[in-house]
């Protein structure tokens, strides 16, 4: 099971904060089938990130499969993404001169 509890996360751009998400609550259960909608800048990406460990949270808790990740040190992101999380990313950034094949087992 995964928990966001009370998320929020802020981007700092000079004087610029941009609150990408602000209180999020939500639990996915195993083997859930979800989709996450809205609008652009809505906070779709950074919740995937935040979720994937790619972008660490401000404040609140991520729980995956009943552990905090609160203090979690970088290897244990590495593990969790390593073993738990996978990613389909929207540009697919191939290395050109590579086969699809080679570029599969690259990963």
């Amino acid at each position: 099971m995964l928990q966001l509890k009370h998320i929020f996360k802020s981007y700092h751009v000079g004087d610029t904060v941009t609150h990408a998400l602000d209180d999020v609550t939500i639990s996915f259960r195993d083997q859930e089938f979800v989709a996450i909608l809205g609008p652009s800048g809505s906070g779709k990406t950074t919740m995937l990130n935040v979720i994937g460990g790619l972008d660490r949270y401000d404040k609140g808790d991520l729980i995956i499969n009943g552990k905090a990740t609160k203090n979690f040190k970088e290897t244990d992101w590495d593990a969790y993404r390593n073993n738990t999380v996978g990613f389909i990313f929207q540009n697919y950034n191939l290395i050109p001169h590579l086969s699809i094949m080679d570029n599969v087992e690259l990963g």
